[in-house]
């Protein structure tokens, strides 16, 4: 590589950090906006913006015969920004990645666990997707054109990814480093063997418990009744949330006064509900948050802006300002609610 590619990657890589000082947060909030959206029960995710020192040495990274991996780092590495999104069971990974896929422009989707289980082997688990922001993507505009790279997993697996790099990298303080590879591989394929058959174990222990959850319409709505009443009145319909994000839920419905199961169902009438999927146009399937949100703004328009959104200046509260006026304008536009006086 010359050191004139190299130095425009640098000046490119810099100019975007003085431009962008605050993008690791701003990928963290949209991914996990859209996965609560999309109703991805997720354990959470962590972004980060590749150091300089990295990016320059994986830059100047050769094949065996010598030639460059990237021959174009700023158009051949996709790791600048990195993504990743940890689930508490494998189930979730498809339902994450639906989303993703339907979100963002998507160059590349590979199955690392695929990839071992068809060597005949046990080891890495992972999802590795290479996505580019495109216009649709309202909370991301100004990455426009920007491709990053994420990746999904379950918790279990990052555990096992996290400890085996760790390991990796020690090796060279062993004594004797052929036996001691050899232990070890040993030991992380048994490991990794493991955490498979735990990844199936809860997978079938979350399927058990979304057949047995009942409900009775005559309990208070709360953050812990709520996944019982919905499973209910709509069954599996529209994907579960994060248990954390049960809170916010009760929240917004106690805001409008909806505080009984009756009162719950009246507001999830199917007709409601269909009308809303055709007008709104949702890039991926909603989930019960984002259903519940916008039938609330569909009954209550303005006022159920001015109940949900707190008057400071936060960040967050100003971007859901803004993303409930946009739908609100939509909403009117269909004759879906009264124009305000």
């Amino acid at each position: 590589m010359s050191d004139n590619t190299l130095s425009q990657f640098g000046s490119y890589y810099h100019e975007f950090r003085r431009a962008h000082p605050m993008a690791d947060v701003e990928f963290l909030l949209a991914i996990e906006e859209l996965l609560t959206d999309g109703g991805v029960t997720f354990d959470r995710v962590t972004t980060r913006i590749k150091e300089w020192s990295s990016l320059k040495a994986k830059a100047r990274k050769r094949r065996n015969d010598g030639s460059l991996i990237y021959p174009d780092p700023r158009k051949d590495i996709h790791d600048m920004i990195g993504v990743r999104i940890t689930t508490y069971h494998s189930t979730e990974i498809p339902v994450a990645l639906k989303v993703l896929q339907d979100s963002f422009i998507v160059h590349k989707s590979v199955d690392k666990a695929a990839e071992t289980r068809i060597s005949g082997g046990f080891g890495y688990g992972s999802h590795h997707l290479i996505l580019e922001v495109d216009d649709t993507s309202d909370d991301l505009q100004d990455y426009k054109g920007l491709v990053f790279e994420v990746q999904v997993r379950t918790v279990l697996q990052h555990a096992w990814a996290e400890f085996e790099h760790d390991i990796r990298y020690k090796r060279a303080d062993v004594s004797n480093p052929e036996d001691f590879s050899a232990e070890v591989d040993r030991m992380f394929t048994l490991a990794a063997g493991l955490i498979e058959l735990a990844d199936q174990q809860f997978d079938q222990i979350a399927a058990l418990k979304e057949t047995s959850r009942v409900a009775d319409e005559s309990v208070e709505l709360t953050a812990e009744t709520l996944p019982g009443v919905l499973a209910m009145l709509i069954g599996n319909r529209f994907p579960r949330p994060r248990s954390t994000n049960y809170r916010f839920l009760e929240d917004i419905l106690v805001a409008n006064s909806i505080t009984s199961v009756v009162q719950l169902r009246e507001l999830l009438n199917p007709t409601d509900i269909e009308v809303l999927l055709k007008v709104m146009n949702y890039r991926f399937h909603p989930g019960q948050i984002r259903i519940i949100d916008d039938l609330l703004l569909k009954r209550f328009g303005q006022s159920h802006i001015d109940a949900t959104v707190a008057t400071d200046s936060q960040p967050l509260n100003a971007k859901r300002h803004r993303q409930l006026k946009r739908k609100l304008e939509l909403m009117t536009q269909a004759h879906l609610v009264e124009p305000p006086n």
